[in-house]
């Protein structure tokens, strides 16, 4: 059964209804994407271990898009529903003689008071809700205003991050685009700028221990680490948190949305033969990325 397609069209209309807000609710920017920040707090609620809430990612995400359109979360949900039943995290999943028709949604602990939260916020801030339509002013009316028209609840943000990236997405994206601001100076930013982690760049000469302080703070070695007396990096490493040990040319990961590497296409395919991204599992790779580099002289 191929993810895309298979789960949702085995799943009852009931149950995509219930997905449909699910996945709204997950979605905290709106942007019709779940991301793994965005799926590492709502697939929590699932209570499953972290090792197969990963393998679910991986699972669902058979794409490698890096995040979770509806039809991939509906997978997802089934997929954590069959582990909560007692299957084992697989592939073969899809191709067993599981009734995804009637497949009950996973149990997910406090969405239900979360979702009834949310409907009740989002009807005591509805505008219309006496019967008449109030005239929405200009985006741009308030954009050199002293003053904010409304200030963010503390309640809608789950990090200093996500608030920073609501408030580009409101605020200074609208102004960027209206000015043409991505034209004439940098790239608009999106949601991967913002969900990027902290990266730690080595630099030095070569063959003075860059790559063997990576593979020290690691306590092993990273996909494609070589180890010598002579010059043995020859390009730009990018060492970040994945699902299994991969490595990933540079021109791949430049166009990947999930990726915070879209600016490095201004430098041409030259720069981007000698750039490449090496992901592993790993604790601290959750928290930092490191970037080893060649030598310099």
């Amino acid at each position: 059964m191929e993810i895309g397609t298979g789960p949702i069209g085995s799943c009852s209309k009931d149950h995509q209804k219930i997905y449909l807000e699910w996945f709204n609710y997950a979605d905290s920017d709106g942007d019709g994407r779940i991301t793994g920040n965005d799926a590492t707090k709502f697939f929590a609620l699932s209570n499953l271990s972290r090792q197969d809430l990963k393998q679910v990612w991986a699972i669902a995400d058979a794409k490698r898009q890096g995040y979770l359109g509806y039809r991939e979360f509906i997978a997802a949900m089934q997929l954590i529903s069959l582990v909560q039943d007692g299957h084992q995290v697989t592939h073969d999943l899809w191709n067993s003689d599981v009734d995804f028709q009637n497949l009950k949604p996973p149990a997910m602990e406090g969405l239900d008071k979360l979702l009834a939260n949310k409907r009740h916020s989002s009807k005591t801030s509805d505008p219309n809700l006496n019967g008449s339509l109030q005239p929405q002013p200009s985006p741009s009316a308030n954009w050199f205003s002293s003053k904010s028209s409304k200030k963010i609840s503390m309640s809608s943000v789950t990090s200093i991050i996500d608030g920073l990236k609501r408030l580009y997405i409101q605020k200074l994206k609208p102004l960027e685009v209206t000015y043409r601001f991505n034209d004439f100076v940098s790239p608009l930013l999106t949601n991967s700028d913002f969900d990027a982690k902290p990266m730690v760049m080595l630099l030095g000469q070569y063959s003075t221990g860059k790559t063997t302080f990576i593979k020290h703070l690691l306590r092993t070695s990273y996909p494609g680490a070589h180890i010598g007396p002579e010059p043995t990096t020859d390009r730009f490493v990018v060492v970040m948190s994945g699902v299994d040990d991969r490595s990933i040319p540079g021109n791949t990961v430049a166009v990947q949305a999930d990726m915070p590497f879209s600016g490095l296409t201004t430098f041409g395919t030259a720069f981007l033969s000698k750039f490449e991204c090496s992901q592993m599992p790993h604790s601290l790779l959750e928290h930092i990325t490191l970037v080893d580099t060649p030598g310099v002289l």
